[in-house]
């Protein structure tokens, strides 16, 4: 019987894919979890519950139908779990490797409590990976072609997603992104060691043999200018994301070695794909032999943490002005770098830079947790007469990004932007104050996920298409209709 294959959390025990060795995943920036074996992800899919409310999907930002390919995944009905984990995720394989599932899915599964939740995400991998071994993950194949185009800016989740989505029903896309390869900080600003980047570039192929036009190397308002990009297609779509680093006040805070968390993950992820980069090659932004503290607690500052570690520095230390249960990033993030040998500051923030001609140490304070504040968390106090001195070479501020300081979205006259540096839209139709333009992502909600991008994508690319179809109606026949709404010849 299939249901005998579920219900196992009671009798088997939660394990995840066999990770390396911290002394050897330290030496590189391989994966640290090896797949699956068929028996093991079938074994760890059939603890799954069956429960009647999935919270795991309820928390999902895209509500995959969890239970559903976890138990085909038990019945060793792959292919069909493949079909059902895609059907919600255009990147199954990457959300399987880079989602906070403790945060999310897992951290939510009803039987988290005493019995440890299901391998979520670990499943989702080794589906996906199974999918692309045997083939079954084609092109896009629209079932028919339509006229219209649609020019998405920014390759990352969120446009990505959306190209797909919109190419799905059979729209002509094309994604324009300043870098020279597409997939955002997913390439840039995420190490390899949790996602490589043969994997973001399989996608990306992928998407462009679905006949995804992709444009690389253009700067909108400089290579072309928005306008330009409206005048051409028929609705844009802005999912540029966002990439200031999140700044503060101390004294000695322009000293030379304090850097921007990105700039440095940037440096290390094209050194990995070997290109030549000077401000790694002459040491500004490398981390070899050099004493490094990472300034912050998100998923950011553990990324930093540990390419640190894998550069061989002399030492890592990691300062964060709450403990360790508020910390916003991954506790499974922290355990591998605890692992890894990071050493954590907890309830310590920075007070000063010291140095000269060059960053030698950080002076920080301790802090004391008080009464929580209006949105819950307990706010940090610094205790008087604490300060303490950490020695370092480099210091990396992960504080978080933000949107560019711009009145003007690419100089466009007409795009509203709120007081925090976002694109403004109206949230029932993602429409920008500029008719036929929309926007999604991070450019929308401030620095967020991987998932919530490619959720936001996916919403974008609807009411797109709700658009499209009805400018398509509104215009007479054998005419399609331009930004203006009007009547333009469809060749």
């Amino acid at each position: 019987m299939a249901e005998d294959r579920m219900l196992k959390f009671v009798g088997t025990a939660k394990k995840m894919p066999t990770k390396r060795a911290a002394e050897e995943r330290r030496a590189d920036f391989g994966e640290i979890y090896r797949e699956f074996e068929t028996a093991g992800a079938a074994e760890q899919a059939g603890r799954c519950s069956q429960c009647g409310v999935p919270f795991c999907q309820i928390h999902c930002p895209l509500h995959n139908n969890i239970p559903d390919w976890l138990k085909l995944t038990a019945e060793g009905r792959l292919e069909e779990a493949y079909e059902v984990s895609s059907a919600t995720n255009n990147f199954p394989e990457i959300c399987g490797r880079i989602c906070p599932q403790d945060r999310l899915c897992e951290g939510n599964c009803v039987i988290e409590k005493g019995f440890e939740s299901v391998t979520i995400g670990s499943v989702e991998k080794y589906i996906t990976e199974t999918a692309f071994d045997n083939g079954w993950v084609k092109p896009v194949k629209p079932p028919r072609e339509r006229e219209q185009s649609v020019g998405i800016i920014g390759g990352g989740p969120g446009g990505l997603a959306a190209a797909e989505q919109l190419r799905k029903k059979g729209y002509q896309v094309h994604v324009y992104d300043r870098y020279d390869r597409m997939g955002g900080l997913m390439i840039y600003g995420i190490p390899n060691f949790k996602l490589e980047k043969d994997v973001v570039e399989r996608r990306s192929r992928l998407l462009a043999d679905g006949g995804i036009h992709m444009h690389h190397n253009v700067e909108i308002g400089s290579t072309v200018t928005l306008d330009a990009l409206r005048q051409k297609h028929d609705a844009i779509l802005i999912a540029t994301g966002v990439y200031k680093a999140r700044d503060f006040k101390a004294p000695g805070i322009g000293l030379p070695g304090i850097v921007p968390a990105l700039d440095y993950l940037t440096a290390s992820n094209r050194k990995g794909l070997g290109d030549e980069v000077p401000s790694f090659d002459d040491g500004a932004l490398n981390a070899t032999g050099k004493r490094v503290v990472v300034i912050g607690g998100g998923d950011t500052a553990m990324d930093c943490v540990r390419t640190a570690v894998r550069q061989g520095a002399k030492s890592v230390s990691c300062v964060y002005r709450r403990d360790r249960a508020n910390m916003p990033g991954s506790q499974r993030e922290v355990a591998n770098a605890e692992e890894e040998g990071v050493d954590f500051k907890w309830l310590s923030a920075p007070e000063a830079f010291l140095g000269d001609d060059s960053v030698t140490g950080v002076r920080c304070q301790q802090i004391h947790l008080g009464v929580p504040d209006a949105t819950g968390r307990q706010s940090p106090q610094v205790i008087d007469g604490s300060s303490f001195t950490i020695e370092c070479d480099m210091a990396i501020k992960a504080l978080g990004f933000d949107p560019e300081d711009l009145p003007k979205l690419f100089g466009a006259d007409g795009l509203d932007v709120s007081q925090w540096g976002t694109v403004r839209i109206d949230f029932r139709t993602m429409m920008t104050s500029l008719d036929g333009v929309f926007a999604a992502g991070d450019i929308v909600r401030g620095a967020s996920l991987v998932v919530w991008a490619v959720r936001d994508g996916r919403d974008a690319a609807e009411r797109m298409h709700s658009y499209l179809e009805r400018k398509a109606a509104a215009a007479p026949l054998g005419k399609t209709a331009d930004k203006s709404g009007r009547a333009r010849s469809a060749a």
